[in-house]
């Protein structure tokens, strides 16, 4: 029966929301998500709800959804963090992903030299601590140039840890997580100074065989447990793009990541957007991989959003046909063009992954990876108040953020 609340005192909510909602504990038919303040006051079964008020009330009819977290993205909407010169600019990027339903973005930097991503890491800083952006990630310098994607090679580097200090210091915290090859020179002492400045080693963009990425996972697991920082466990960069190629004498790093996350030990990004990855292989990944030890990304660049073109990634040119960038020279896969809602949907309608675990992968796992768990990342009391209302096909209908509603992305 439900419980009886007639004596108990009325929440004031300013928002309402009612319909079919994923939640912890599964998919509930009829749920109620209360938000005042910015936070969510409740949640869970309309009939087991408190007495309350509500200032505006949403009945959806689609399905409501923890508002996503994308660990991984280097721009959207005509803008690219690696190449913004100020923060109106790097703001465009994050609310045209905003408007698509991922509430929380990781502002993703590209191989540069050490003063740009100095000065690049200083001004999204500044986004960090306005709650624009959740946090930082770099994407090299410390890469192999053999499987440097769209990296410019010219100041691709052996591990610095001084550098990796010296930015986290700068960024008091707001670097989560950097792209490390476990076969660059100095790789375990940038490890470790990442550790000790709260950021989460990322390994990729290598070309290092299968025993050199156990071995780079193994310490960046301990260098985490002694830090006590975000997350206990690294976590790989986009499995198996930008990776040595997996052949049956010579399994490379992605069979030893792919391993490590069956295990519980690692996070892998996958890329689900049916361009980096086949359908069948997302499916593989995700059928593999322990619970809660994959994140769903977008590795999106400028051309999220917008029209086929010529845009920029870092001191790169990059072409986009069909959706496809790619870079102008060489012809590499140049990050991708959809939204993290959309990656979503092809991992739950093409590959095959079930709902809840597609929706955590974007949500609640992420924001583990970032130590926000107790704030984003899934529809419970006390956290932030972000919910993505979705219609029938996934496709975002309005985007709640911290109890306000924003501008939405309707699909046609």
């Amino acid at each position: 029966m439900p419980a009886d609340h007639r004596h108990e005192p009325s929440l004031q909510a300013e928002l309402a929301l009612r319909g079919t909602a994923l939640l912890e504990q599964g998919v509930v038919t009829d749920a109620l998500v209360l938000i005042a303040e910015g936070r969510i006051l409740f949640v869970g079964s309309a009939e087991a709800a408190p007495s309350h008020e509500a200032a505006r009330t949403i009945d959806h009819p689609g399905l409501i959804l923890p508002g996503l977290v994308d660990l991984h993205c280097h721009g959207g909407g005509g803008a690219s963090f690696p190449d913004c010169d100020d923060q109106q600019e790097a703001l465009v990027a994050v609310r045209e992903h905003r408007r698509h339903g991922t509430t929380s973005l990781v502002a993703s930097l590209v191989t540069a030299s050490a003063e740009e991503l100095t000065s690049r890491v200083e001004m999204l800083t500044s986004l960090v601590g306005e709650g624009e952006v959740a946090a930082i990630h770099l994407e090299g310098p410390f890469i192999s140039e053999v499987r440097r994607g769209a990296q410019n090679p010219s100041h691709i580097s052996s591990g610095d840890a001084a550098l990796v200090r010296r930015l986290c210091e700068i960024s008091d915290g707001a670097i989560a997580t950097m792209t490390v090859a476990p076969e660059t020179a100095n790789a375990d002492e940038v490890v470790r100074a990442l550790a000790e400045g709260g950021a989460v080693p990322s390994l990729g963009h290598t070309d290092c065989s299968s025993t050199q990425m156990r071995e780079a996972i193994a310490t960046a697991g301990d260098a985490l447990r002694r830090s006590h920082g975000r997350s206990p466990r690294p976590t790989a960069t986009h499995l198996f793009n930008g990776m040595r190629p997996i052949h049956h004498r010579d399994p490379g790093p992605a069979l030893a990541a792919l391993d490590a996350a069956a295990q519980g030990h690692l996070v892998g990004e996958v890329i689900a957007d049916g361009v980096h990855l086949a359908a069948e292989t997302v499916g593989h990944v995700f059928d593999i991989a322990a619970p809660d030890s994959l994140v769903l990304i977008t590795d999106a660049m400028a051309a999220a959003g917008m029209a086929d073109g010529s845009y920029r990634l870092g001191a790169l040119d990059v072409t986009v046909e069909d959706g496809v960038a790619t870079l102008a020279e060489g012809g590499s896969i140049a990050g991708g063009t959809a939204h993290l809602i959309d990656v979503v949907r092809f991992a739950v309608r093409e590959a095959g992954v079930d709902l809840t675990t597609a929706v955590r992968a974007a949500s609640a796992v992420p924001a583990q990876v970032l130590g926000a768990q107790d704030e984003i990342g899934s529809l419970r009391a006390g956290l932030r108040g972000d919910v993505l209302l979705v219609d029938e096909h996934l496709r975002p209908v309005q985007v709640v953020r911290g109890g306000e509603l924003v501008e939405t992305a309707r699909a046609d």
